[in-house]
């Protein structure tokens, strides 16, 4: 390992000051007191401005260092600040803000399918149980939705219970099979509810390709979901009126 001491940022100074002593050294013995005085008072001046300036450099350098932690610590604020700004604080999922940004972003560049799903009887949830089994529920439908959407997709909370997941790309059938994976996931998973009962949602579907936006898309997504609504829910339907129904 090497040991050895970093350099010294006062090495000429601090040789010109041996030298200056030396010559001191010399004066006292050989010149005339007032050469000898006068050489001695500059010889402490440059002692103190050469100590006082070495201890600015190391003020300086601790101002250095817990500034550059202080950038550090902003950043990372600024960080959690946007995450806040674009993230549900229950789910960790995108919030509405976010997600209609990133629909209109992805439609300037190419099409797009958009899945809305609602929680059936969420109401009943809340009423029955309380809030907090409510937000439980939720909290579980987001990680059956994270478990099973393809890795290009993007998971939304748009509502108290309604969620969309935003898939860049897909168009037809295709966004209807995933949205149809959904809803079994959902129907299949154990929420622990106390009365032992089971969670679904309903699912609407539409795809719409570059150019379009978000308004357009989720309100045809929407209006699907309230067709599978109507039919029992429990089901996927797209846009086009095409149902998928619940397996029997």
């Amino acid at each position: 390992m090497d040991t050895a001491a970093p350099p010294d940022l006062f090495d000429a100074e601090s040789r010109a000051l041996q030298a200056a002593r030396a010559a001191y050294d010399t004066c006292a013995a050989t010149q005339p007191a007032p050469c000898h005085r006068a050489l001695g008072e500059l010889l402490t001046a440059y002692e103190r401005l050469l100590r006082e300036t070495r201890r600015l450099v190391r003020r300086s350098d601790r101002a250095e260092l817990e500034m550059n932690q202080l950038n550090l610590r902003l950043q990372d604020l600024a960080a959690e600040l946007e995450y806040r700004a674009t993230h549900d604080p229950l789910t960790g999922v995108l919030n509405r803000a976010a997600v209609i940004e990133l629909v209109n972003s992805h439609f300037a560049d190419g099409d797009i399918a958009l899945i809305v799903l609602d929680i059936d009887h969420f109401k009943r949830i809340n009423d029955s149980f309380g809030h907090p089994a409510g937000d439980r529920v939720i909290q579980a439908v987001v990680t059956c939705l994270q478990a099973q959407v393809p890795a290009t997709a993007h998971i939304g909370r748009v509502g108290g219970e309604e969620f969309t997941v935003v898939l860049p790309g897909q168009r037809g059938d295709t966004c209807g099979q995933v949205a149809q994976t959904l809803r079994s996931a959902i129907e299949a998973y154990a929420f622990d509810l106390p009365d032992g009962s089971g969670v679904t949602a309903s699912f609407g579907v539409c795809w719409l390709p570059r150019g379009s936006n978000f308004d357009i898309a989720y309100g045809l997504a929407d209006e699907a979901l309230y067709v599978a609504k109507r039919g029992g829910r429990n089901q996927v339907v797209l846009a086009s009126g095409h149902v998928h129904v619940q397996p029997a």
